[in-house]
């Protein structure tokens, strides 16, 4: 019989957005109960360890910090005093096919002089769109990123502002309006990948990166983004929330249009008040609400949605260091445009390939055994609307992988490498329940932005909420955070629901 008598809320996933809506929701007064289906936390952010190297699943480039600042400071704690965060210098190292190097900084003068080394004539033209970044910046991240879109009138009252921040363009259209050396321009906007857009497709609204990046810096923790990870639930577990882990969430529970609770693979029931998903936006309307329930996110819909890439990612560890390779580096291929063509549009594989190249091991060595260097490699590849059969092809193409970086940055790596796993557009479906093996959710174009994303506030179920990529704002560690934030305006306070606004009684709820 559960004592407890604060209403409850069942998160579905425990990836950084379900673990920060938890800290949220607990830190106003509900009683947690995250549902993971997998043995253990993280969802995407989830860890592989193998013979003393650990590899963190997912993200990897920390920006914004103060967001994750708020979660430890709504329990009574510091970040700082729990999280040792590094940052990083370079950003990213940009290594061009012809061996060309751009060390992308957060230095305003050292980010000039580097400009200035590739094209002189474009240093005025990058600082005016850098200011740009900055206004588009303290519009759509400051005023917007964490509030709900859940009218029409929500989006049609923002139009001016998006207008003149000329949101109609793709963040390449807008770098190319400002500078006009083409690897320039492949430098000012590789920043969408990063969330699952495409650059020639992407609404330039996520030029914001650029000055979010500047502002606040790229950080790294020591122990892995797994150490947030441990953090977070340490902080839900000390607000009474629990964790339960290989609890496979099969249906959402709705009753009147209301949903009261999950029915988990097996049977199990877990009633609630409210349900918090940080399933993947299209998994979650396609597979786990009823069909019945839905009139705005139906099969229809869903399906013809525009979806992100996927990715390839292989993770690695070597006998030796590699101490000139940097924290983040980016190889871009010989093509930009037309490879993005074939990853987004005709979804066809490529024998080239750009890459971003992670190893963590620059900031922290522990990582992986003394002498030794932990990697992982992530190829922007065509999700599973294409035809690529990822059961047949993909050793070959990790091989043809593992052969580019032996010949650029990484030599002799054939014969260094200890420990090997690939993560591929199969395994987003099957282990992380991405649609179609979309790692980002649905892609970031406009008509799939703000109000059009799937709302934050389910339009189809009551008392549904929605975090994550798939939801307003969006993907990438600020975005997910964010979306977590914006639960703060959508979601009543328990006071309202024990009051009896809404929601199945509290006594009924199990858990």
């Amino acid at each position: 019989m559960q004592t407890d008598p604060r209403p409850h809320a069942v998160v579905i996933g425990s990836g950084f957005g379900g673990l920060a809506a938890a800290v949220r929701l607990g830190a106003r007064g509900w009683r947690v109960t995250i549902l993971e289906r997998l043995d253990q936390p993280g969802g995407r952010a989830r860890v592989f360890r193998e013979d003393g190297f650990t590899f963190d699943a997912g993200p990897t480039v920390i920006t914004a910090p103060f967001l994750l600042e708020e979660l430890w400071e709504l329990c009574g704690r510091r970040l700082s005093d729990e999280i040792d965060m590094r940052p990083v210098d370079p950003f990213y190292r940009i290594r061009f096919d012809d061996g060309a190097v751009f060390d992308y900084t957060g230095d305003a003068a050292r980010m000039r002089e580097e400009v200035r080394r590739f094209s002189p004539r474009d240093v005025a033209g990058y600082e005016a769109f850098v200011a740009m970044s900055e206004r588009i910046f303290r519009t759509g991240f400051e005023e917007l990123g964490h509030v709900p879109f859940s009218s029409a009138w929500d989006m049609v009252r923002i139009v001016p502002a998006m207008v003149r921040l000329r949101s109609y363009r793709t963040v390449y259209g807008l770098v190319s309006s400002f500078v006009k050396d083409e690897r320039l321009r492949q430098v000012l906007s590789f920043h969408p990948l990063l969330v699952g857009g495409n650059p020639f497709s992407t609404t330039s609204i996520y030029s914001l990166i650029a000055f979010l990046e500047r502002k606040w810096g790229v950080h790294f923790p020591i122990g892995g983004t797994g150490a947030l990870v441990r953090g977070l639930i340490g902080l839900i577990e000390g607000q009474g929330g629990r964790l339960r882990l290989s609890a496979d969430v099969d249906r959402v529970l709705v009753e009147d249009g209301r949903a009261v609770g999950v029915r988990l693979r097996g049977g199990e029931e877990v009633r609630s008040d409210i349900v918090v998903s940080n399933a993947d936006s299209a998994w979650l309307y396609r597979h786990l609400v009823p069909a019945e329930a839905r009139k705005r996110w139906t099969d229809e819909r869903i399906e013809r949605a525009r979806y992100s890439m996927g990715l390839f990612v292989w993770y690695f560890g070597t006998d030796r260091t590699y101490p000139d390779v940097a924290h983040h580096t980016i190889l871009l291929g010989p093509r930009y445009r037309s490879l993005l063509d074939d990853i987004f549009d005709r979804k066809t594989l490529a024998r080239d390939f750009s890459l971003y190249l992670h190893r963590p091991t620059v900031t922290d060595p522990g990582l992986a055994p003394e002498g030794c260097d932990a990697f992982y490699v992530l190829s922007p590849v065509p999700n599973l609307s294409g035809d690529v059969d990822w059961t047949a092809q993909s050793e070959a193409y990790r091989k043809s992988i593992e052969t580019y970086l032996a010949e650029t940055v990484l030599p002799g790596l054939p014969e260094r490498i200890v420990v090997s796993r690939v993560l591929q557009p199969l395994d987003f479906r099957d282990e992380l329940l991405a649609f179609r093996g979309a790692a980002f959710g649905m892609e970031p174009v406009l008509t799939q932005s703000a109000w059009f994303r799937p709302h934050n506030a389910s339009e189809d179920v009551e008392g549904l909420y929605l975090v994550g990529a798939g939801t307003h704002p969006g993907a990438g560690l600020p975005g997910v955070l964010s979306t977590a934030r914006v639960l703060d305006a959508v979601v009543p306070d328990p006071d309202a629901i024990r009051g009896g606004a809404g929601g199945v009684p509290t006594a009924a709820a199990g858990g």
